[in-house]
């Protein structure tokens, strides 16, 4: 008996739903808009052409894939990982709920930042809903440590966030 594969539509309802956060988990290691959306592309693209046998949590194999492929990307030096996020169109990782675009560019700025630990931990978390222990896991730390840098990033993004606190303050990828 062989064991089931992702079939093309269920890739594609994977990527409608997750893409967004899995550019923005992307990014945490590139730091490039376009190196992001090509990993992610090739991840997808690898999904459909020799599909994996479904794993027991789709989720957490993408976020793995996209995590070997990133670092595997930054390795080897094919991509050059200088781009300033304050000021690039980067509209395509993060909406603010508001519509405030201004508000949404200051917190691209602001992760980027931060250390690629914390700023990995801080995606997993918050856009992507994982829980602690599943950030330690997939990541490969204790979960004391993933806490530790999910509370200090969010206190560095605090601080620098200050000025947009208010209303309509909610940003997603």
């Amino acid at each position: 008996m062989s064991e089931r594969t992702l079939s093309a539509d269920e890739v594609r309802q994977l990527y409608d739903k997750h893409g967004r956060a899995l550019l923005a988990y992307a990014c945490a290691f590139v730091m490039d808009v376009a190196g992001a959306e090509d990993i992610l592309h090739h991840v997808f693209l690898r999904l459909l052409q020799k599909p994996p046998a479904v794993p027991d949590m789709p989720l957490a194999y993408l976020y793995r894939a996209v995590r070997n492929a990133a670092l595997n990307v930054r390795r080897d030096g094919q991509r050059a990982i200088t781009h300033d996020f304050a000021t690039s169109d980067l509209g395509v990782l993060f909406e603010h709920h508001g519509g405030n675009r201004e508000a949404a560019l200051a917190l691209q700025g602001a992760l980027f930042t931060l250390s690629e630990e914390q700023r990995e931990v801080v995606v997993l978390r918050i856009w992507s809903g994982m829980t602690l222990e599943e950030v330690a896991a997939l990541t490969g730390v204790p979960v004391n440590t993933a806490a530790s840098r999910h509370r200090y990033a969010l206190e560095k993004l605090r601080e620098q966030l200050k000025p947009y606190e208010g209303k309509n303050s909610k940003v997603r990828p």
